[in-house]
């Protein structure tokens, strides 16, 4: 995280909030995106080179290509990863995968930590931001209404029981729960099944971390999960458009 915070000081430095708010006014009204979000399962499809638990999964990952091949497999939105040391992405991917696809629904993942990404995010065309409550804590329910204020969909994400109950207070409407325990970054698929029931009507719960099957989402699905953040399983794909359409029932 001191990484994080280190690069985001040095891009403070460079790219004024100011001049960051004035491109994002320019990037129109935000989009009305849950009434988009199918009775079936839908797939948010990950633009992802590595990851802390495997390294590098696809060096020589094409983020608009790829993307291109995610939508065409009827993904429901892009999450493009920004972050650069851990991941392999960056603030350019969201650019470039946005002026190839005006329409697209994309979302900024990275270890968002103040209004500066927010605006940024926006500034670079995403439509939703993954606010983690891992890292935001209290200051989680602060960080999903400047989003809000940015145009911006929060996604919230927790991974136990108590970071739900901050989840839920944020007044999040998309929450995520994420398999993977980013201690020891082993998946534990039980852990969806265990904290789905926590979610209240209103929210649309996501599923995110170690789905690799279409019986994993069908599953999830019927427990109630709306949305699949799916990356690794994609990334090493010879054909994410087919996995993709696999998972969604096409």
């Amino acid at each position: 995280m001191s990484g994080v915070r280190d690069e985001l000081s040095v891009r403070k430095a460079l790219v004024p909030i100011g001049d960051l708010l004035r491109t994002a006014s320019m990037r129109g009204p935000a989009k009305d995106l849950l009434r988009t979000i199918p009775e079936g399962p839908g797939i948010i499809a990950e633009i992802k080179r590595a990851s802390p638990s495997r390294g590098w999964i696809r060096r020589d990952l094409d983020a608009v290509a790829t993307a291109a091949a995610y939508l065409a497999g009827g993904a429901w939105a892009i999450s493009v990863l920004t972050e650069g040391r851990s991941f392999g992405g960056s603030l350019a991917d969201l650019s470039d995968i946005r002026a190839a696809f005006p329409e697209a629904t994309l979302l900024r993942k990275d270890f968002v930590l103040d209004e500066y990404m927010l605006a940024e995010s926006r500034a670079h065309g995403a439509d939703l931001v993954l606010l983690m409550v891992s890292v935001l804590g209290e200051k989680t329910g602060e960080m999903a209404a400047l989003a809000v204020s940015h145009r911006l969909e929060p996604l919230v994400e927790a991974r136990d029981a108590a970071e739900i109950t901050i989840a839920v207070r944020s007044g999040a409407r998309l929450i995520g729960i994420n398999n993977r325990n980013l201690d020891t970054l082993a998946v534990d698929l039980s852990t969806g099944t265990r904290l789905l029931p926590l979610l209240p009507a209103g929210a649309y719960p996501v599923v995110e971390s170690g789905i690799s099957t279409a019986e994993q989402v069908r599953g999830f699905h019927r427990a109630g999960a709306r949305l699949f953040l799916i990356g690794e399983s994609l990334a090493g794909s010879k054909d994410p458009a087919d996995t993709i359409r696999g998972y969604v029932g096409k």
